[in-house]
């Protein structure tokens, strides 16, 4: 365990159990919003390959240039 890890468990330690529970809660919803980036980002990926025929043509060339 490093040294924030140690100070945040700490202060953990000093919240009464309502403010626990808040913190619970929070890194809940910050776990799913990683979650949830992770999953946008994986699907843009899979999109990109998927539309490459469609954008990489010689009509929108001149798009891309500018």
């Amino acid at each position: 365990m490093n040294a924030t890890e140690q100070v945040l468990i700490e202060k953990l330690k000093q919240l009464p159990p309502q403010r626990l529970a808040e913190v619970e809660d929070f890194v809940d919803f910050l776990r799913t919003r990683e979650d949830e980036q992770r999953l946008t980002q994986a699907a843009a990926k899979v999109a990109e390959e998927s539309f490459a025929a469609v954008w990489n043509n010689d009509e929108d060339a001149a798009y891309d240039r500018m």
